[in-house]
């Protein structure tokens, strides 16, 4: 689990047949719940294959940037462009990227006035450590972050044991395409082999989306 003084959630919108690309497929009301999470969270955190994906600014409702509010994106391979990216077009407060020490160096001299480059240390696994994201993220007063995405990300932090919550939207969507990305894109099981949740929300709303949210299950 996550530190005691940081709640972790994953939000995400997902087809029946569980893809999370194209990025299009929830609705408006959707997009409302997205937003209304960011208000009640410190901070957001981002994949850099969904950053140059669907290029989203991580805006709270009404498109405010709190000064307050960290938005953040994780890379290990450090493959981020500042060119048309909508998160480092200098709206709102300086986003924060997270990433590997050997990656560090070039981003630092590539972004030096756009983002606060971060290095974080390796797991065993070959993954960036995301317990060490959360201590860094809770040493600056957060205590409630949003997951964002993407599939490899959404593994990571169940594999490392930080999540909290899963804020999930079903879709009455199909793809059917193998091109999509799944919710969860790792090589292992989660469990033994099956991660437990618990179902504490269900909601169906006007557009045929269920609102799931689960807990994740302690060990």
């Amino acid at each position: 689990m996550a530190p005691a003084t940081l709640k972790t959630s994953i939000i995400c919108v997902s087809t029946v047949c569980g893809r999370i690309s194209p990025a299009c497929m929830g609705s408006p009301l959707d997009r409302q719940r997205l937003e209304a999470l960011r208000d009640a969270t410190g901070a957001s955190l981002m994949g850099a294959a969904t950053l140059r994906r669907d290029d989203p600014v991580m805006a709270c409702g009404g498109g405010r940037l709190p000064d307050n509010r960290i938005r953040a994106v994780i890379t290990g391979s450090g493959r981020i462009s500042p060119d048309g990216k909508a998160l480092f077009s200098g709206r709102g407060p300086l986003p924060v990227v997270f990433t590997s020490s050997v990656a560090a160096p070039k981003l630092q001299r590539l972004l030096t006035t756009t983002a606060e480059v971060v290095a974080v240390a390796g797991t065993p696994a070959g993954e960036l450590d995301l317990k060490e994201v959360l201590a860094w993220l809770a040493d600056r007063g957060v205590d409630r972050l949003l997951i964002e995405g993407g599939g490899r990300l959404n593994y990571s932090a169940l594999a490392q044991g930080v999540v909290d919550e899963i804020h999930l939207t079903l879709a009455p969507r199909l793809l059917g395409a193998g091109s999509g990305i799944s919710l969860l894109e790792g090589q292992a099981p989660l469990g033994d082999p099956f991660l437990d949740l618990e179902l504490t929300a269900c909601e169906q709303v006007a557009t045929g989306e269920l609102f799931l949210t689960y807990t994740v299950a302690k060990e």
